[in-house]
């Protein structure tokens, strides 16, 4: 795991806060989302569909920082379309990191080069660079070739210029796992701060819809790439989301730990699902039927999904249910999930909590 510590402190002062006040849905990650429009057309993306009107607007700054203020959350992670494309992108990332926000955005790099002159390196600023494997399956993914090497030299250019830098990626129907792990050393290999991967989350505006994993197909995929290679990589991400992705950890999805903001108002429930949306932040939670979603309240729509934004805030919310609990997560991440005789097997919940189950701080960036 590779997480600032300033952030876990700022994370573990904010649900303190949250619990104290006997909260017991509360924000994490605001997705702040200032436009739709992109310079890519991936196979995957189920955003850059909207007409050409909505994706010639954006937000204004202020409306952004509105957001960021009327949220609370001590992480926002900027997502889209492309972030770089906003003409303020900068007016907007100067004032969420002077309210001391960890930062974190998400762009595919083509416009990243040109706009390190324009910014100045903070601890609470990190671009998250999307890439989807190595060049090959990346290209494929964005539907352009030369976009891998693009973010490739962008990501030596903004360590080069002083900005953390991390990576997200998201991992479909085609992924093999000798070359995601390949993948993944590479990545390593750039001297990034940490990954972030997630299964890609069926999207129904999304061009392609065979591309999509199944939660069976995922525990498999990700039990053969963590096989004796995980100790050798840095995440962005809770063990037990990790834990979790493998099919070893039961999570109930908590999609208010992450709610999204962009042109259309606060989303219900989700940064994923499209159900509406609220007028402001505190309507969002009030009038959002949280109990007819995550995959216990039988939707259909969410029976597949295993996206971080609904469940690294469960992660974080298993971790910090109890001290005991957070000793035993701190015992995962150090040294990694207990061996078993006969491969790795889901623990109920019972087992797990005698096991392993605190949280460690999770980034929660787009997919």
């Amino acid at each position: 795991m590779s997480v600032p510590v300033g952030q876990m402190m700022s994370v573990l002062r904010h649900v303190a806060i949250q619990r104290l006040r006997g909260n017991d849905k509360y924000p994490l990650v605001l997705m702040l989302e200032p436009l739709f429009r992109c310079n890519l057309a991936c196979a995957g993306c189920g955003k850059i569909q909207h007409p050409s009107e909505i994706l010639r607007k954006h937000l204004s700054p202020s409306q952004c920082l509105k957001a960021v203020d009327e949220c609370g959350a001590p992480i926002v992670a900027i997502p889209g379309g492309e972030p770089l494309l906003h003409p303020q992108i900068g007016e907007i990332i100067e004032g969420i990191v002077a309210r001391k926000k960890y930062l974190y955005v998400c762009t595919n790099a083509i416009k990243l080069e040109e706009m390190l002159p324009h910014l100045k390196p903070s601890k609470y600023l990190a671009f998250s660079i999307h890439l989807d494997g190595l060049q090959k399956e990346h290209d494929a993914s964005v539907c352009r070739d030369g976009v891998y090497e693009i973010a490739i030299n962008a990501i030596r250019a903004a360590k080069k210029a002083g900005f953390r830098v991390t990576t997200n990626s998201t991992l479909f129907a085609d992924a093999e796992p000798e070359r995601c792990s390949q993948f993944f050393d590479e990545v390593m290999q750039l001297g990034v701060e940490g990954m972030m991967v997630s299964p890609g989350y069926s999207y129904e505006k999304a061009p392609e819809q065979d591309i999509f994993l199944s939660r069976e197909k995922s525990h498999g995929l990700f039990r053969k790439i963590f096989k004796g290679g995980g100790s050798r990589w840095k995440f962005n991400q809770s063990p037990v989301f990790l834990e979790f992705l493998k099919g070893n950890w039961d999570l109930e999805c908590r999609p208010w730990g992450t709610p999204s903001y962009s042109l259309f108002g606060w989303q219900k429930p989700c940064y994923l699902l499209d159900e509406g949306y609220a007028e402001t932040f505190s309507d969002l939670m009030k009038t959002t039927d949280w109990g007819s979603y995550g995959r216990a309240s039988g939707n259909p729509k969410c029976q597949q999904c295993m996206a971080h934004c609904g469940y690294e805030p469960a992660a974080v919310e298993a971790t910090f249910g109890s001290w005991k609990g957070f000793l035993r997560t701190a015992r995962l991440a150090l040294f990694g999930p207990p061996a078993t005789n006969q491969g790795e097997t889901v623990l109920t919940a019972p087992e797990r909590l005698r096991k392993v189950t605190l949280p460690v701080l999770p980034i929660i960036d787009s997919v």
